[in-house]
């Protein structure tokens, strides 16, 4: 772990001496235009990779978008893969849409089809990094759904994947595309709340242990694939791989994000979203804290990040459900989907959409159709989706260690703590590997 952490340490600290940097967004613009979807008649075919819950919501967002294309999906489950087969063609067949969908079990398999321009990766977190890689290697365009990957390790080596092969790449944190965050971050941001002090973004807790009873794996489902480079510990159970019900929904989401090992619990799961708006809120979105402290450590009694403008984010349950609470010596705002509140009135915006859905945002689907169009990068671009991810990812370290952590978000690693540093990566089962 020392020796990959050491290549990239080098990597940052040479970019900071730097005279004159080109920033992200610049070097994109200054890479090939694509000719996909500029001519009349013509579109931005789509693959999807993962197919179960989430996928449908993302695919019901995409396929409705006159400059797309939905013409292939993989999934390791057979049950998964007939769904979207159906539910595609049955809406191409009712536009009267000649549009044909082919169906993968193997990712690499639809990756290497010339014909596709972009993809959206909607798997259990622990494939994100492996399949996103594969995809800039491939020359795809990628939607990947949030948290960003399931290491810090891995989103190191995503950034590197995306950057070096002029990839868009748009993070599922579709509050960024909703009025009431923006107007959030534009109200701290802008200092109408003066200086900030304390923020709660209450999340819910850390994964616990895996306790699911052992089942007989299903004769449709590739279990082998499923684990990928996950321990052969971790054995099947139905809740891990939701069944389909008769509506045609999942059963439930997929319990695999609530264990760990298999998943960060809701730390990763809100935490990729409220930790979010609170680090953009503070313009920390592109860096993160310098310490972290566990519940048994902070006087809040609650997991809390301290940051080196000496603004505290502590996750803890504020009576508003999963949202955030930003307190400034001017007053204080709290903003969750499809709720805003505020100490003044003047701080309110102009509307909230009270009906905002759970997990569809029209306008954020086209942050990513319109960066493909223009070569510039979505408003969540790897580098924010990874930052994100990454304060989801230590604060689970804090839990697990249960001591506070000093964390230097230049170079990406704790501070003289060879024990912390060894959770920020795990050796993957072979012969699965990030190419």
């Amino acid at each position: 772990m020392s020796s990959k952490l050491s290549r990239l340490d080098f990597l940052r600290f040479s970019a900071l001496g730097a005279t004159s940097l080109i920033l992200p967004s610049a070097a994109m613009a200054a890479a090939p235009k694509k000719a996909k979807a500029t001519a009349k008649n013509d579109f931005i075919n789509i693959g999807f990779i993962g197919l179960g819950q989430q996928a449908i919501y993302l695919k019901n967002g995409f396929i409705g978008n006159p400059d797309v294309r939905v013409v292939a999906g993989c999934d390791v489950y057979d049950i998964k893969r007939n769904r979207f087969e159906q539910q595609v063609n049955a809406y191409y067949a009712e536009k009267g849409i000649k549009q044909k969908v082919d169906m993968y079990v193997n990712f690499e398999e639809l990756l290497a089809r010339e014909d596709i321009d972009a993809v959206v990766i909607a798997t259990p977190d622990h494939q994100h990094a492996r399949i996103a890689i594969a995809a800039c290697k491939a020359k795809k365009d990628i939607y990947l759904e949030k948290p960003l990957t399931f290491t810090v390790y891995e989103g190191q080596r995503l950034i590197e994947a995306v950057r070096a092969n002029n990839r868009i790449l748009q993070v599922g944190s579709m509050q960024r595309s909703m009025n009431e965050f923006i107007h959030a971050a534009n109200v701290v941001r802008e200092g109408r709340l003066g200086k900030v002090s304390l923020i709660h973004a209450y999340v819910g807790e850390g994964p616990k242990p895996y306790t699911l009873p052992k089942q007989e794996v299903p004769a449709g489902l590739d279990w082998n694939l499923w684990l990928g480079p996950l321990s052969e510990k971790f054995y099947y159970n139905h809740e891990l791989v939701p069944l389909i019900t008769p509506s045609g929904g999942d059963e439930c989401w997929g319990a695999w994000r609530w264990y760990q090992g298999m998943g960060g619990g809701f730390t990763t799961d809100w935490g990729a979203h409220m930790f979010d708006i609170a680090q953009w809120c503070i313009g920390k979105d592109r860096t993160g804290p310098s310490e972290i402290l566990p519940p048994a450590a902070s006087w809040h009694r609650c997991l809390t990040y301290k940051y080196d403008n000496g603004i505290e984010v502590i996750q803890k349950n504020f009576g508003e459900g999963q949202a955030v609470k930003v307190q400034g010596e001017n007053g204080w705002i709290i903003v969750g989907r499809g709720k805003f509140k505020a100490s003044n009135p003047d701080l309110m915006p102009t509307k909230v959409d009270q009906q905002a859905m759970y997990e569809t945002n029209p306008g954020h689907y086209q942050s990513f159709i319109n960066a493909i169009k223009s070569r510039r990068d979505p408003n969540v671009p790897v580098e924010i989706g990874h930052s994100s991810c990454t304060m989801c990812n230590i604060g689970n370290i804090a839990y697990e260690l249960n001591r506070p952590l000093k964390w230097n978000p230049i170079v990406e690693k704790f501070m003289a703590d060879d024990e912390a540093n060894k959770l920020l990566h795990y050796d993957y089962r072979e012969p699965f590997a990030l190419e």
